[in-house]
């Protein structure tokens, strides 16, 4: 008895305008920064034509991505709320996979921007076995104090201790498949942002990955007993914002790019796979066929990483050992700069930069729960 378990993120899933850039820049559309606009009111109607513009051809290649992954329990993050879910599965993704994801859950997290972590399912796996909801748990409103989390690091970035944790959420739900029990942790952890005062952004923000990272394992800890969550069955799925390894891009087209993995200091990552508390399945992988997004700020900072996990508890670990992931690449805007031999063929009208599925790759694995 198997089904299909898979994350994306799918990058600003709304069914709303954001209208944020006219006051900040930092969030306006590169579009309309080259035309002279007169007052918010020009700014909002633009900003209104040129989304949804681009959104009908994005949202066709998200589509795409989620249908190649052939999956049963589908992890996403930047959805705005369940009516934009339901209106992409109806809208798109149905006509791409032929059965929908009956099954919809999420709810109102943390971030700002109201972008949240969801996950969708079918209601049977491909097999034929049934897919039963049994809860769901929100942990949105978990606080620094509350778990002991509060560090210096936390105050040096002007953060309170009765601030909440978790910068989306992590949404813990528990289903059977086939009768046989899983529980999913969806997140989506603080982004790493640009350079702030001369300090790269990834290490700027690292204090708030690594506290959501603690969290996540205390709720998983605090679910199953410390001594006991080994043995149980469950993963934490999403964009994590963060790595272990970078393969760093070198050169030029012509004569040739080069590549070159370089192992990272520290990463929010450890604290989830230290002492083997889950294992991240990707690395099961060659080094250089595990990264998901392609990163560059210009010709002197070209990399590709890992940002988007499946984490398995030992015992689905084991269960599943000669499981490895799928990565789906086809999705990919054609200035992602591939290794040698990894070149695929991308979905219909991707662009140079846009449109495309997102900037990250779904990961996909198929799981054994006998």
């Amino acid at each position: 008895m198997s089904f299909r378990l898979a994350t994306f993120n799918v990058e600003n899933l709304m069914n709303r305008f954001d209208f944020s850039g006219f006051r900040n820049q930092l969030q306006q559309d590169r579009t309309l920064s080259l035309f002279q606009i007169r007052d918010e009111a020009e700014y909002r109607m633009l900003e209104q034509a040129r989304t949804i513009a681009h959104t009908d051809d994005t949202r066709q290649l998200t589509a795409l991505a989620i249908a190649a992954t052939r999956t049963d329990i589908l992890c996403l993050q930047e959805v705005d709320n369940i009516e934009a879910l339901k209106a992409f599965e109806y809208g798109y993704l149905f006509k791409m996979v032929g059965q929908g994801y009956r099954q919809k859950f999420t709810t109102a997290g943390n971030d700002t921007r109201g972008i949240d972590v969801a996950v969708m399912m079918r209601e049977q796996t491909r097999d034929g076995q049934p897919i039963e909801f049994v809860r769901m748990n929100s942990h949105a409103p978990l606080t620094y104090g509350e778990l002991g989390l509060y560090t210096p690091e936390l105050a040096a970035l002007g953060i309170e201790p009765n601030e909440r944790i978790f910068r989306r959420d992590c949404l813990e739900i528990d289903v059977r498949i086939g009768g046989q029990p899983l529980t999913v942790y969806a997140v989506h952890f603080k982004s790493m942002g640009g350079p702030r005062e001369g300090v790269p952004g990834r290490d700027a923000t690292m204090p708030v990955r690594f506290a959501e990272a603690r969290a996540v394992r205390h709720i998983v800890e605090s679910r199953f007993s410390k001594d006991h969550a080994g043995s149980k069955r469950w993963v934490i799925c999403g964009d994590l914002n963060d790595y272990r390894q970078r393969i760093v891009i070198g050169g030029d087209e012509d004569p040739g790019y080069d590549f070159t993995v370089v192992d990272e200091q520290g990463s929010a990552l450890d604290v989830l796979l230290a002492d083997g508390f889950a294992e991240n399945i990707v690395e099961r992988r060659p080094e250089l066929e595990r990264w998901t997004l392609y990163h560059t700020r210009g010709p002197q900072e070209r990399h590709l990483c890992q940002l988007d996990y499946l984490l398995l508890s030992p015992s689905l670990a084991k269960r599943n050992s000669t499981a490895v992931p799928d990565i789906i690449r086809g999705g990919q805007p054609w200035r992602t700069i591939f290794p040698p031999g990894q070149q695929v063929e991308r979905f219909p009208r991707i662009g140079w930069d846009r449109p495309k599925a997102s900037d990250h790759c779904p990961v996909a694995v198929t799981l054994d729960m006998a």
